[in-house]
């Protein structure tokens, strides 16, 4: 029997589901009567989601599309990072989702520090953009996460790892 129990806390997304909702998203913009006429683009980069369209109305009607697509493909809407609409040429508009990925150090330290406000049998180690977390109880880890799951982080976790 193992003597210490660990998983760790990472922010991430599945990338075959993003494009699969990207690529829906597409779709359903083609065939819709009201934005089929728009010349809407939806371009996905490594990092950066860019929309173009002819106006903010359409916008919004794309950024609800991108949404229930991801949520049914059970990405977490937290993901999105959405940036400041920008004019572009010919009357235009255009905006850039950025995709976050990873936990930054701040919201690292916070949950560092919450494990150790709460939780005095269990240890929190920053690595990078994720949180390894150990204890020598199972039940001392799944408290963690349960605690974990009722804070709302600017940021989808997921725990992984688990061992």
């Amino acid at each position: 029997m193992a003597s210490t129990y660990s998983f760790d806390i990472v922010s991430d997304f599945d990338r075959q589901e993003l494009v699969n909702a990207v690529d829906q998203t597409v779709r359903e913009i083609k065939s819709r009567f009201d934005l089929k006429d728009t010349k809407t683009t939806v371009e996905l980069g490594e990092e950066v989601i860019t929309i173009s369209t002819d106006s903010e109305f359409t916008l919004d009607a794309i950024h609800t599309i991108l949404q229930t697509k991801s949520a049914k493909r059970n990405l977490s809407l937290k993901i999105f990072d959405y940036g400041k609409i920008e004019a572009a040429s010919g009357n235009r508009v255009r905006q850039e989702i950025k995709l976050r990925k990873g936990l930054s150090q701040e919201i690292a330290k916070q949950i560092t520090k919450l494990m150790r406000d709460e939780f005095k049998k269990v240890q929190g180690a920053i690595q990078g953009d994720a949180v390894r977390v150990s204890a020598k109880s199972k039940d001392d880890l799944q408290a963690v996460m349960q605690r974990l799951k009722e804070e709302d982080y600017p940021v989808a976790l997921q725990f992984n790892n688990y061992r």
